[in-house]
């Protein structure tokens, strides 16, 4: 079992895609290490060695920021955006769309389930 930036991967998976279960790592991402560090895109994680699972977790941590860190950034970012009381601040704070999207019908993801105003 390959053990990568406190993420079990999926045993199974070509390598390419199971680094994507690591969060902060896309596609393009996984490929670009697996480039760097000379991983054949279409190797399964049980065929790994231990030095190119090594390989691969050093790459990471030098130059990415992935899952914890990447989590706390984010939060982050998203609680100066509200002390600062910017537009997207407020979207935020109010639990609606941030990105401009229409809020008369749609947006049910982000602000709950229908309250039902006034059945006299």
């Amino acid at each position: 079992m390959a053990r990568i930036a406190g993420v079990d991967l999926p045993k199974k998976k070509r390598i390419e895609y199971a680094l994507t279960y690591i969060y902060g790592i896309g596609l393009t991402t996984s490929r670009k290490i697996l480039d760097k560090v000379g991983i054949s895109y279409d190797k399964r994680v049980f065929d790994l060695t231990e030095d190119e699972i090594a390989n691969i977790r050093k790459e990471i941590q030098a130059n990415y920021q992935v899952e914890g860190d990447l989590r706390k950034k984010v939060a982050m970012d998203i609680k100066a955006l509200m002390d600062l009381g910017n537009y997207r601040g407020l979207r935020h704070r109010r639990g609606l769309p941030v990105r401009g999207q229409k809020t008369k019908t749609n947006a049910r993801t982000r602000k709950g389930k229908r309250k039902t105003v006034g059945s006299a």
